[in-house]
């Protein structure tokens, strides 16, 4: 056996300590952000919610595909809507009412049939629910409409509360220019 000066000892002692302490403070941020990544991703409230909204987005779309006007129970009376783009129509609309008046009728009273939604993809990250969506009708004119849209809804207690929309206002805006109003 060996046995070492005290110097030695110590200093082998001392740098086995300052790797160790080294080794610990380089490897703590690292599992505490997997920790905290990990319980935020597997949280079971926040998993419950988004199956909660992907659900009642998922049931309003089936419904308005079956030709059921959904609008009225799915968005917050003061839902905040942004429609974005350049046209007549972008904008922020600051409750259902206006929405509907200002950026939906415009459109659909110029259709013979309505929108009906071919979802293709749906995100849901908490009360965040993402729609990739195409739409189909048949305007006044009986030309054909279909546009691509996406929107991006948060939701609160199962309604939209803030939403914003991305779609061809190009096509929107032809429908509304080209076609005369149905009469009600």
């Amino acid at each position: 056996m060996t046995i070492l000066p005290t110097h030695q000892r110590v200093a082998r002692v001392s740098r086995i300590a300052v790797i160790t302490i080294a080794l610990i403070s380089f490897t703590l941020p690292v599992t505490a952000y997997a920790i905290t990544t990990a319980t935020q991703v597997q949280s079971p409230d926040n998993a419950t919610i988004e199956q909660r909204n992907r659900a009642i987005v998922e049931a309003a779309f089936e419904k308005w595909r079956g030709g059921t006007y959904v609008f009225g129970d799915l968005l917050a009376p003061d839902v905040v809507w942004t429609i974005h783009g350049s046209g007549p129509v972008a904008g922020t609309y600051r409750n259902q009412k206006d929405f509907i008046e200002q950026a939906s009728l415009p459109l659909t009273s110029r259709l013979a049939t309505p929108v009906v939604p071919e979802v293709r993809d749906i995100f849901a990250d908490g009360d965040t629910i993402i729609i990739r969506f195409d739409g189909s009708a048949t305007t006044t004119s009986g030309a054909p409409y279909r546009n691509q849209f996406v929107w991006i809804f948060q939701m609160k207690d199962g309604l939209v509360v803030k939403a914003e929309a991305f779609l061809d206002l190009v096509a929107y805006q032809q429908v509304v220019d080209n076609n005369a109003p149905r009469s009600q």
